[in-house]
């Protein structure tokens, strides 16, 4: 297996304990192929990252190594320290889907140690994942969701009114997730006469979104009044002091609006997207475009907004059927 000379991710510098070389080198080597070849977001290996740290500790203190943990240590992993690294993490409040998620980042790891001919240990593999609750997105009514983002279509001068009304319209208007809102520049801003985005999602899978005219005049209200000069090739969203805007002050923004308006607890940036796809759906549009419009690699993660649907149906249906 060939290592980068200058890996680009360090392992061993989040690392609660002590990790032989040959380990350290390993888990940059994986976090590396999952930049380059899988195409991962930074965040997203950060969370793989963040995983193998974890388990990596419960291996490190119940091996009884002094020197750190190696990849001998990881040869010598059975289902009975899976599982108790499993039993600690949940009793630390770690939920069904937490420790699922956890799950498959390690077996990404043991599936790669083994591509790479590194070592083969199947443990973890052959275990279960916890069993997750089924749910399905709990999208805003649509009068709700025109409530939040109304202030798009009020004048004013305030710059920061403008800016979350801008950033809220492209969550609901073209289905944004609130990462990709937040990173768009100012050279690719959807002004009047630009009504597409080339979007750059998870695993950098581009998509063709459209954008609607008023959050073309929303974005251009936000740029126009922004205090903060901007540069073509930087993230045009500000915060209040001139960086980059944080998710969560968007966060923040629509929880104050949640009992002026009377928003579920539900009610996030991210309801915002799960209320575009519903309510397309709801006007007929096909589930395939829909996928489309979402980026979602598989048509099995769009079907759930049909569940969403069916609901609204039976609640109608036994709302206002005589017989029901």
């Amino acid at each position: 297996m060939t290592t980068p000379v200058t890996p680009l991710f360090s392992f061993a510098a989040g690392a609660r304990v002590p990790l032989q070389d040959d380990f350290a080198r390993i888990a940059d080597a994986w976090l590396q192929h999952l930049c380059f070849e899988r195409g991962l977001a930074d965040h997203s290996i950060e969370a793989y990252a963040r995983d193998l740290r974890d388990f990596v500790e419960w291996v490190g203190a119940t091996s009884g190594s002094l020197v750190g943990v190696s990849v001998e240590c990881l040869e010598r992993v059975d289902a009975r320290v899976v599982r108790g690294f499993l039993a600690s993490r949940r009793r630390h409040g770690a939920g069904s889907r937490s420790l699922a998620r956890t799950l498959s980042s390690l077996r990404t790891f043991f599936r790669w140690l083994e591509a790479t001919e590194v070592l083969k240990n199947r443990t973890l593999l052959q275990m279960k994942s916890p069993k997750v609750p089924h749910s399905v997105p709990k999208p805003l009514p649509v009068e709700k969701a025109r409530a939040v983002v109304e202030p798009a279509m009020a004048g004013g001068l305030d710059w920061v009114v403008a800016r979350d009304a801008a950033v809220m319209l492209l969550l609901y208007g073209s289905g944004l997730r609130l990462s990709e809102a937040l990173g768009l520049t100012l050279s690719e801003a959807p002004l009047p006469g630009r009504d597409t985005l080339v979007i750059r999602g998870k695993g950098e899978k581009e998509r063709l979104v459209p954008v609607l005219p008023i959050a073309q005049a929303a974005v251009q209200r936000y740029i126009e009044l922004c205090p903060y000069p901007i540069a073509g090739d930087e993230p045009m969203f500000r915060g209040a002091k001139g960086g980059v805007l944080s998710p969560r002050i968007i966060q923040l923004a629509i929880e104050r609006m949640r009992p002026e308006l009377g928003l579920a607890d539900t009610a996030t940036p991210h309801a915002l997207r799960h209320s575009f796809a519903t309510h397309l759906l709801s006007a007929g549009a096909d589930l395939r475009q829909i996928q489309e419009l979402l980026g979602h690699a598989s048509l099995s993660t769009t079907q759930v907004y049909t569940e969403v649907d069916r609901d609204r149906l039976i609640h109608i249906h036994e709302t206002y059927h005589p017989r029901a």
